[in-house]
């Protein structure tokens, strides 16, 4: 009998502290109140899906909703008025990535991505080229601008094209529309604040921990309005947008991508979490790390283990002190929105 006790006794010491039992389990975390992306990832979940099957309808939802305008088609401009795509797909099993970046003219960008690890063996497809991937693969042509789309640049325009991406340049970037031409002589500007608000969502990022704790991320993003045509943020980039792994976790991130992509938060905090680093102060870890170095960077993440926790940081900023995101899970009985507090 004392034989039993010590395995018993033993199974509670070997319990990790706030490990989830599988109740917790499956998690689906996404970025921003974006509900019907949740509901619709955990749809079909239920109605057994697989993971991955789960973050491309789910982030696809956020593509045909336009999620505050800035995922999915006829949204956030660039500098010639255009709107593109980027958004990728993992699978932590495989450690299989998909993504696009600057697709044009087709609105399913993460479906597109799936497509990416079925059909071919890459992992990152661009521009042109990527939409005549996407057309191959079945994908009708669409334009992605609308009259919304439009209003947003002309707007722009007419205000000297502010703000822009542009520094060290002929005209001064801050007050005319160029075109430009580098100044020869390139003056280190301590670095502004981020260009983007809280009212200037960016991207969904999801992360699906399903019940046996297989893992799978993806995001999908129109971008940085106004950017430089070929700009590619973080969110198709693997690492940095979203990172999936099995024997881990996931995570995601959302705000800055020119910013962002340069700490591959997404790899960073599933590392921590590798650790045994509970997803919360995982995700604080990553923020922290990026603010020594843009302290006045826009910018979130998203960080779900494979027990079944969860959490989020935010770098707080005027006019972004929390950050709101929505979690599933069967403790929660349907999707529901959470907030925290920034650092």
């Amino acid at each position: 009998q004392s034989g039993v006790m010590v395995a018993l006794l033993l199974l509670v010491v070997l319990t990790p502290a706030g490990a989830a039992s599988a109740a917790a389990l499956p998690v689906v975390i996404n970025t921003w109140a974006f509900r019907t992306a949740a509901e619709t990832a955990w749809r079909v979940l239920e109605s057994g899906g697989s993971e991955l099957d789960a973050v491309e309808r789910g982030c696809g939802q956020c593509e045909i909703d336009q999620c505050d305008g800035s995922v999915g088609y006829g949204g956030s401009p660039d500098e010639s008025g255009e709107t593109t795509l980027d958004a990728m797909i993992m699978d932590g099993n495989t450690m299989e990535v998909g993504a696009v970046a600057d697709l044009r003219r087709v609105k399913n960008a993460i479906g597109v991505a799936r497509k990416v690890i079925e059909y071919t063996k890459h992992t990152l497809l661009v521009g042109e080229s990527a939409s005549l991937f996407a057309v191959r693969m079945g994908f009708p042509y669409e334009d992605l601008t609308t009259q919304k789309s439009l209003s947003l640049y002309s707007e722009w325009l007419n205000q000297s094209c502010q703000p822009n991406y542009w520094k060290n340049v002929v005209p001064d970037s801050s007050t005319s529309c160029g075109p430009y031409k580098r100044r020869e002589e390139v003056t280190y500007k301590e670095q502004t604040s981020s260009q983007r608000s809280v009212h200037n969502h960016d991207t969904i990022g999801m992360v699906i921990i399903g019940a046996s704790g297989t893992v799978a991320s993806g995001t999908s993003t129109n971008g940085a309005i106004h950017k430089l045509p070929g700009r590619v943020g973080d969110s198709p980039i693997a690492g940095a947008g979203s990172y999936a792994d099995s024997t881990a976790g996931g995570a995601a991130a959302t705000g800055d991508g020119d910013i962002m992509m340069r700490f591959l938060p997404s790899y960073q905090a599933v590392e921590y979490m590798r650790m045994g680093i509970d997803p919360t102060v995982a995700c604080q870890k990553v923020i922290s790390r990026i603010q020594k170095y843009a302290p006045k960077f826009f910018g979130a993440v998203i960080c779900a283990n494979t027990t079944g926790g969860y959490g989020a940081a935010c770098n707080k900023i005027p006019g972004f002190t929390q950050f709101h995101f929505m979690v599933s899970s069967p403790l929660l009985g349907r999707p529901t929105e959470q907030v925290v507090d920034c650092i």
